[in-house]
């Protein structure tokens, strides 16, 4: 079988994560900035990992968190979210170790994959020259695909027409009232989210949904098919 390796370009302002705290703070901060100086994507703190007793637990104080150190750290994170460079210097200013979370279905939606899927899917998306917005690579081994507001209300239907059903190959659009963790962000121990494809001037203007679908859909179908004959 072979072996997908999380190969992605480099973030820019990101160092190795055993950078001191100090210095992983400024890099939080100095890249929550520029997504919403540059980007224009709202941001907002969530929480932040913490050593205790040797380990790096979740600032939400909860030792089974399903997401340390990635999870907004109040219930009203939607209204907290701001586009404001000014605004998002003060709040990682106050919280610097805080992760970068970016609310979905306001300038943008993500297209959640299985890792394996998403290189498969990325690889056949550039042979066809079609355009890609910035895609994110997680510690988790899912990779999410930046497209056009919207796209979460209309997916599940469009995979459907294609012969599948989203849970059956593990496809999730992330839309209003959701949210990613952005870049240089740390989950538990596992590592840092990184880019796939970082943002550029050259797709600062995100592909449609419709664009990438089938490819994306193909992929994942193709992956589950091959998981559930490894499973039988």
């Amino acid at each position: 079988m072979a072996v997908v390796e999380c190969v992605v370009e480099e973030t820019i302002g990101v160092t190795e994560a055993a950078q001191i705290p100090q210095q992983r703070g400024e890099q939080l901060l100095d890249n929550a900035v520029r997504y919403a100086e540059e980007r224009h994507w709202d941001v907002f703190p969530g929480t932040w990992l913490e050593a205790v007793e040797g380990m790096e637990r979740c600032s939400c104080g909860d030792t089974a968190c399903p997401a340390p150190g990635a999870h907004p750290a109040r219930p009203d994170w939607a209204n907290q979210a701001t586009g404001s460079a000014v605004a998002a210097r003060r709040m990682w200013s106050k919280h610097p170790r805080a992760s970068i979370l970016l609310p979905t279905g306001r300038t943008f939606d993500a297209v959640d994959v299985p890792e394996s899927a998403g290189f498969l899917a990325l690889a056949r998306l550039e042979r066809m020259d079609l355009p890609l917005g910035p895609v994110t690579c997680t510690p988790d081994r899912r990779m999410l695909f930046f497209v056009l507001p919207g796209a979460a209300v209309k997916i599940p239907d469009m995979i459907r027409t294609l012969g599948w059903t989203p849970s059956a190959i593990d496809l999730i659009a992330r839309g209003e009232g959701h949210y990613v963790a952005a870049p240089p962000t740390r989950i538990g121990g596992h590592g840092a989210v990184q880019w796939a494809r970082r943002p550029t001037p050259a797709n600062r203007w995100l592909p449609d949904a419709d664009e990438l679908i089938s490819p994306l859909a193909y992929a994942c179908g193709r992956e589950a098919a091959a998981e559930r004959a490894r499973r039988g």
